[in-house]
């Protein structure tokens, strides 16, 4: 029971959701203010978790009938978990976001809810829209990294721009991983590695502005690394299984993602913290599913 109800969470996928926090501090220069407090750090990080948690549960709850026929193994369409339950832990987690976020201060505290607006219109609507699920889905990530820079409440402005990034990213994995059950497209799955590209050189010119791009370096390689050639076997093969691990390649590496965006504004030991969350979140992705 308890690992049916953690299973609803995405429990790799949340350790992800941190990383981008922790990426969302360091662009708002929080790690270079002296002795920043941790209790911030510590709200935001079980923040994104209650907001990432609650979101993908909402997404099983909607799906139940449409997973009855394509993943009957699931929790709520095999009886392990009864809808209501998942609803109420879905609302609950949604709401310790948005306490959570207010406990640091009221941008936070906005920015909560508007993830959690959309994460549910993303599971109730957009999903079921070719173009605007993607980018719905990328604007929950997108909102989550300026949940991190909220920590400090006037850096939000300067830097919202940056959303952009992950918004873009995650759109990609979106789009291909429509194809997870019944095969893809190859012409999908190659502009997502065009965008996947855009991805990186976006954070490598970021990196070059800050005068950090020698720092940033090995985690932009790395990141290419775990992402390309999982989502080229798919161009090759667009099979389901195939799919299926292009898209778990892309999550899991959105650690090596936010280790350079730390990289790029922050510094290589912090960098290095964030880029040991990729063994736990792949630790987790062995015992719990990631889409």
């Amino acid at each position: 029971m308890i690992k049916a109800l953690l299973s609803l969470t995405r429990p790799a996928n949340l350790v992800t959701a941190v990383a981008d926090v922790l990426a969302g501090m360091a662009i708002a220069g929080y790690f270079g203010v002296f002795d920043p407090a941790p209790a911030p750090v510590g709200w935001l990080c079980l923040a994104t978790i209650g907001l990432y948690g609650g979101g993908v549960v909402f997404n099983d709850v909607f799906d139940a009938e449409l997973d009855a026929i394509e993943r009957p193994e699931r929790p709520i369409p095999s009886g392990v978990i009864r809808k209501s339950t998942a609803v109420l832990l879905g609302a609950v987690l949604l709401v310790t976001g948005i306490v959570c976020s207010f406990l640091v201060n009221q941008t936070a505290g906005f920015l909560a809810i508007a993830i959690s607006v959309a994460s549910l219109v993303y599971d109730r609507f957009g999903k079921h829209h070719d173009w605007l699920g993607p980018v719905n889905m990328g604007l929950c990530r997108g909102l989550n990294l300026l949940l991190g820079i909220s920590i400090l409440p006037d850096q939000v402005l300067p830097w919202v721009w940056v959303g952009v990034v992950p918004i873009a990213y995650i759109a990609a994995i979106t789009m291909i991983s429509r194809g997870e059950v019944h095969g893809g497209s190859p012409t999908i799955l190659r502009f997502a590695g065009i965008l996947y590209a855009l991805v990186i050189g976006c954070v490598a010119a970021l990196a070059q502005r800050q005068q950090q791009l020698g720092t940033a370096l090995p985690f932009l390689l790395l990141f290419g690394y775990y992402i390309f050639p999982p989502l080229w076997r798919a161009v090759k093969e667009p099979i389901g299984r195939n799919i299926g691990l292009a898209v778990r390649a892309g999550v899991l590496s959105l650690i090596v993602m936010n280790a350079a965006w730390v990289a790029s504004f922050a510094s290589f030991p912090l960098a290095m913290l964030v880029f040991c969350l990729l063994p736990l979140s792949r630790f987790l992705a062995k015992i719990f599913a990631v889409t």
